[in-house]
């Protein structure tokens, strides 16, 4: 096998991984079904990586990379000039696109449950990636002119740990019952949406589910 050929393959096992990962968890897929799914015996596998561990740390740190890059792209979106940075960043986090999107979306959100159980590697990557997110809300709030910022004792950083949280909260929670209770489910996202747009100065474009 040359060495394009064992990059390709090797690149074929992670993105296999990054989507049976995000489908179901990390501890639910075993190294026999994900190289099926890559497309290779199970045999192959350590002719790529040490352990199951060392590819979920490559998952994670892939994941996070794209994950974070989407993120800023969203932000710095050239759209409307009425709308800020940290307003399209929200309205995005917040979306039932987002919510349905479970394969591209918030890698923190995803893999927040798994993040526990994971090795150091892989939780070293997780963290990073939160500590990015949590820096980049940090900019947007202070770029944003936020009239809830006037006189706020927080620091602009936790200020943003606040704000992440209850956004990756609504979504992890609003994800876990939209099968089941979709009314319930896009009113996660809408409460909590119009809670955070108030506290900064802003009002809701989401438009509201039916109601039961």
């Amino acid at each position: 096998m040359s060495r394009e050929q064992a990059a390709e393959s090797r690149r074929a096992i992670i993105a296999a991984a990054t989507q049976l990962f995000r489908e179901r968890g990390v501890d639910a897929v075993g190294l026999s079904e994900l190289m099926k799914h890559a497309g290779f015996t199970q045999g192959g596998f350590y002719n790529h990586f040490e352990s199951k561990e060392a590819l979920v740390a490559e998952v994670l740190a892939s994941a996070i990379a794209e994950g974070n890059t989407k993120f800023v792209n969203i932000a710095r979106a050239p759209v409307d000039e009425s709308t800020t940075a940290l307003r399209r960043y929200i309205d995005w986090y917040l979306s039932r696109a987002h919510r349905d999107d479970i394969d591209h979306g918030c890698p923190v959100a995803r893999f927040a449950g798994d993040a526990p159980r994971l090795g150091s590697g892989a939780q070293s990557y997780f963290a990073g990636g939160l500590d990015d997110q949590i820096t980049l809300l940090a900019g947007l709030l202070a770029e944003s002119g936020s009239p809830a910022m006037i006189g706020e004792r927080k620091t602009l950083r936790e200020r943003a740990i606040s704000l992440h949280c209850q956004m990756l909260g609504a979504l992890v929670l609003s994800r876990s019952v939209a099968q089941v209770a979709p009314v319930h489910s896009n009113g996660i996202l809408e409460n909590v949406q119009q809670d955070i747009l108030a506290s900064i100065g802003g009002r809701s474009n989401q438009a509201p589910g039916p109601r039961k």
